[in-house]
């Protein structure tokens, strides 16, 4: 069964999914958004919100969120 976490504004994702979540801190995550966005495997879903985490999928792509890290892990973990 898939486990669909929400990451904010009714927006899911495929929990099983998620190699990692990650702040938004640092500037090689900022390089990794970038390139991302250049490559079109950027997916925003903050709905014109800060962008406050950052789900890398395994496929490649990567999910910018406007949920803390620690909101999303601990949706994950229920």
């Amino acid at each position: 069964m898939i486990q669909l976490i929400n990451i904010g504004f009714n927006n899911m994702v495929n929990g099983a999914k998620i190699i990692s979540v990650v702040a938004t801190d640092a500037a090689p995550i900022k390089r990794m958004i970038q390139t991302a966005r250049d490559e079109g495997k950027a997916v925003d879903a903050t709905c014109g919100r800060r962008t406050r985490s950052v789900l890398i999928m395994e496929s490649g792509h990567i999910v910018l969120s406007a949920l803390t890290t620690e909101t999303i892990t601990a949706r994950c973990q229920n």
